[in-house]
């Protein structure tokens, strides 16, 4: 299972943090993704500024709760056509 980690620090709460885990944990509900992926709420990853940082394996993104969707699709979406060719 792939771990999701959306950060609720300072800066990334007063972007929308909360709202971006509703909305990655509606993209998992949605894909029936809920076997391969977890959300986890976590502390600083040392992006403040580009905030609301999410970490997906290695990368960390920065989302906002209008874009979170679409940046799951492109990312998560590529990495599996990528292991099937």
């Amino acid at each position: 299972m792939k771990n999701i980690y959306v950060c609720v620090g300072s800066a990334c709460h007063l972007k929308g943090s909360y709202d971006v885990i509703d909305g990655i944990k509606g993209w998992i509900e949605s894909n029936h993704l809920k076997n391969e992926y977890t959300v986890k709420a976590s502390f600083c990853l040392g992006k403040c500024t580009k905030a609301v940082s999410v970490k997906i394996e290695d990368e960390i993104y920065s989302m906002t709760p209008d874009t979170a969707v679409m940046l799951l699709n492109q990312q998560l979406n590529r990495g599996e056509q990528s292991e099937g060719a």
